[in-house]
């Protein structure tokens, strides 16, 4: 109600907006030539789309019918500095792609990887490659690339001129809808009623353990009434049926960022850590296990590091000469873009903290692949 009030016209143009979309009326989506799923949310940032969008490429690889095909990953390349469709590749940079699809390309390198702000045209581009040879295309630099046979839309749900086959969306478990609000006020940047349109929901960064009980509350809290833990499956308001999982984010060991780190500094007892991310709080609580943290920066989402930077945490690593300084995967790949002005005290210690997705049990996992593989061949 607060939104429709504050926030009246901004509201009132997403509602006009989805109307017009849903029944096609002067504003009309497409389908593309592709099999397609979208992964998305309805808030700005920090839902785990990028982890997510890792988890279901390699989770395709375990469904018979997509197992040893081509996929591909389309997203806009947020902040990147490249225009129209571009290629990414394994030793490209933040500053060309963005950070999240290079980092896809890196976790995930048998795929094909792409940006592109149109997600209907990047998607008619991965259908025919051949497309790339037209002169408009000329500032593309990468292009030959297999065709794809499904295509994954990374953060495109609010991208409405395409109609994937899968719509699958994300809500964090520490920021539900239910009490957000649209930006500026809150981080809402779409109505939550239309989280009611996913074909899958998945409340993300949830505890690694949950009570039944927390698990309807919070199924509730996103919209999903009755909720059914052993089907994982609700009703919405309106009464129709959805599934809905809880996943939550696990750690992996610290690894090198640059060649010829001393991997020694992973067993000190103190670390520095620095971050250009949406949240970095759950990150912080993960090294406090094993690390008293000295120091810690906290820059914002896909910042990119300045000298003035990169003198900040040298003066850190000066201070603690025996601290490990971590960073993320994704704060990394910007990291190997200004590897010019990194310090070699900085390069010998610096480790990126991998993360990956899992699901709350083996059940909910093996369901999860059982209802994509059935939304998958109903397209």
């Amino acid at each position: 109600m607060l939104d429709q009030i504050i926030l009246f016209p901004y509201w009132l143009t997403l509602k006009l907006r989805n109307r017009m979309y849903n029944r096609g009326f002067i504003l009309k989506s497409q389908k593309a030539e592709l099999p397609s799923i979208c992964v998305g949310n309805i808030a700005a940032g920090g839902t785990g789309k990028t982890p997510h969008v890792e988890m279901i490429i390699h989770m395709l690889a375990g469904i018979p019918e997509w197992c040893g095909k081509d996929v591909a990953v389309l997203s806009r390349g947020y902040k990147r500095k490249s225009k129209g469709f571009q290629q990414v590749m394994e030793d490209g940079s933040a500053a060309f792609c963005g950070d999240e699809p290079l980092q896809i390309k890196r976790n995930c390198p048998t795929a094909t990887v792409a940006v592109h702000n149109d997600r209907l045209e990047g998607c008619r581009i991965l259908a025919h490659p051949d497309l790339l040879s037209d002169p408009k295309h000329a500032r593309t630099v990468d292009k030959t690339f297999p065709r794809p046979e499904i295509v994954i839309l990374d953060d495109a749900f609010q991208h409405r001129k395409i109609s994937p086959d899968v719509n699958i969306v994300l809500v964090d478990y520490n920021h539900m809808p239910d009490r957000d609000h649209l930006l500026p006020l809150g981080r809402l940047r779409d109505l939550p009623e239309r989280l009611g349109e996913a074909d899958i929901l998945i409340v993300s960064k949830c505890p690694a353990y949950m009570t039944d009980e927390e698990k309807v509350e919070a199924a509730a809290r996103a919209g999903v009434r009755n909720y059914d833990c052993s089907t994982c499956e609700g009703e919405r308001r309106n009464g129709a049926r959805q599934k809905l999982f809880f996943t939550f984010i696990a750690y992996e060991s610290p690894r090198p960022v640059f060649e010829g780190a001393d991997t020694r500094y992973v067993y000190s007892k103190k670390a520095i850590l620095f971050t250009g991310i949406a949240k970095d709080t759950p990150l912080r609580r993960y090294l406090s296990d094993s690390y008293k943290l000295v120091r810690t920066f906290s820059f914002p989402d896909h910042h990119a590091f300045t000298k003035g930077d990169l003198r900040s945490i040298d003066s850190a690593i000066k201070a603690w000469p025996t601290a490990a300084v971590a960073t993320t995967q994704k704060d990394a790949c910007r990291m190997r873009d200004c590897k010019k002005n990194v310090s070699p005290a900085l390069q010998e210690r610096l480790f990126e903290v991998p993360i990956r997705v899992e699901f709350l049990s083996p059940e909910e996992k093996s369901e999860f692949r059982e209802t994509l593989a059935g939304l998958l061949r109903r397209s």
